[in-house]
């Protein structure tokens, strides 16, 4: 992948990108470089991914020693395995010898070791050098070891960071695992997996998701069950509010937490929804998936959905039967992937507890869609006529949240004036609930 960057580049081109956020109106799309110049693609890489705790995988995927994933972000490639005693590691997938990339699958399991296939050189799952021949005799093994990355549990969720210092993410843990716990995710598995590239910047699909102002049009499957209403933004009818409530102190006496919380910058965000009636899932018929529940969530009475997501590269959703989560990763200016996971409990069987097309044909269906019209959007923003226009406050704010964490992000990292974001949990509704103001599907 070829770009041009920013960082260390002239003080001119950092000036631009600086220049570009202040124009930005308040309330509207973002100008058409952010959306297509290589250069702003470069900025969002260090600026953004570089720098944050991102959305991995799951700790079920890496469950035992030697089990490791492969995650691609931007030009970093990183390794995170679980080692002999248990604990997650994080290694830059580059041999300390040549730089040829250690692993290439995207998941395997390493029985001993590492080992680089170029010049098998050797690797510890804790990244030490084990094995390197002829080296010398003033050759140090212990300073040749493969570079560490960050990488967290959260609630069975793998993050990874590739900074040099990683955020704190003890507010994150603090605020997120008791909502995932009752979940058990580690004792969960991964049923299917999808990946698609959609030829869309990865804030489109970012975008898009934040808001549902499209999906009456756009989704018939997934309306089948999730309400257009803009109850995630603290907007609904008074019967909305109420029903929410409902749900919330019917989940709280049973010791599962569903109030709406965020972060002060609106970064992730968790809160129990109910769902369109009485469906109790995200499939064709509202009715569960699999017959086996996940961890100690009830099949009684109804759970609803649990959301949540974290800027800048996951949404997810739990239901008292699966889960379904969403990873982006950007790859170029006009290229996002998209891995969605469907996971059941780890003794569920195909065929038996459940059946895989109805457990993934509405986000099989819905991802299609998405992609469809991220890469029209791409299109449109592609062209000279495109200018930025305004969002709805009622079924946007999401999109605004997005937009504005994102510049305000930017902005403080350029050393620039950050752009002032409003803290959504801030806000009140009726019955104490916290006002969601983010739209999230």
């Amino acid at each position: 992948m070829t770009t041009r960057t920013l960082e260390g580049s002239s003080a001119q081109s950092r000036a631009q990108l600086g220049d570009a956020l202040a124009a930005l109106r308040p309330g509207h799309s973002l100008a058409r470089v952010f959306y297509t110049d290589a250069a702003f693609f470069a900025a969002d890489l260090e600026h953004v991914y570089y720098r944050e705790w991102l959305f991995a995988g799951h700790d079920c995927e890496v469950a035992d020693a030697g089990d490791w994933m492969l995650v691609d972000i931007g030009t970093h490639s990183v390794i995170v395995v679980r080692t002999a005693d248990g604990h997650l590691k994080a290694h830059h997938n580059t041999c300390r010898h040549r730089g040829f990339r250690v692993c290439d699958a995207p998941e395997g399991h390493a029985k001993r070791r590492f080992v680089c296939p170029y010049h098998q050189w050797s690797y510890e799952l804790d990244g030490s050098l084990a094995r390197a021949r002829q080296m010398g005799d003033d050759f140090d093994p212990k300073s040749h070891g493969l570079r560490p990355a960050h990488v967290a549990s959260v609630g069975g969720l793998v993050f990874v960071c590739v900074a040099r210092e990683a955020p704190d993410v003890a507010p994150l843990a603090a605020m997120v695992q008791p909502y995932l716990a009752p979940f058990e995710l580690g004792r969960a598995k991964v049923a299917h997996a999808s990946r698609i590239v959609e030829h869309g910047n990865w804030k489109l699909v970012m975008e898009n998701n934040r808001e549902c102002y499209h999906c009456s049009a756009s989704h018939p499957e997934l309306c089948r069950t999730f309400p257009e209403a803009p109850t995630h933004t603290g907007g609904g009818s008074a019967d909305d509010v109420a029903a929410i409530d409902r749900l919330v102190a019917e989940c709280e006496a049973l010791g599962l937490p569903g109030r709406y919380r965020a972060a002060a910058d609106a970064q992730y965000r968790v809160m129990r929804l109910p769902f369109i009636d009485d469906a109790r899932a995200m499939t064709l018929s509202g009715k569960p998936a699999v017959a086996q529940r996940l961890g100690r969530v009830p099949a009684e009475p109804n759970t609803g959905d649990l959301l949540f997501y974290h800027y800048p590269n996951m949404w997810s959703h739990f239901t008292s039967d699966h889960a379904i989560t969403f990873r982006i990763l950007p790859i170029s200016a006009t290229e996002t992937e998209l891995v969605t996971r469907w996971l059941v409990h780890a003794d569920a069987v195909e065929g038996r507890d459940y059946d895989l097309a109805t457990l993934t044909e509405v986000w099989q269906a819905t991802n299609a869609q998405d992609r469809a019209l991220v890469e029209r959007n791409q299109r449109g923003v592609a062209s000279p006529a495109y200018e930025p226009g305004p969002y709805s406050p009622v079924h946007e704010e999401g999109v605004i949240q997005f937009v504005d964490w994102y510049r305000g992000t930017l902005a403080a990292r350029l050393g620039g004036p950050a752009h002032e974001v409003v803290n959504p949990g801030s806000r009140t509704a009726p019955s104490g609930r916290g006002t969601a103001r983010a739209r999230s599907r």
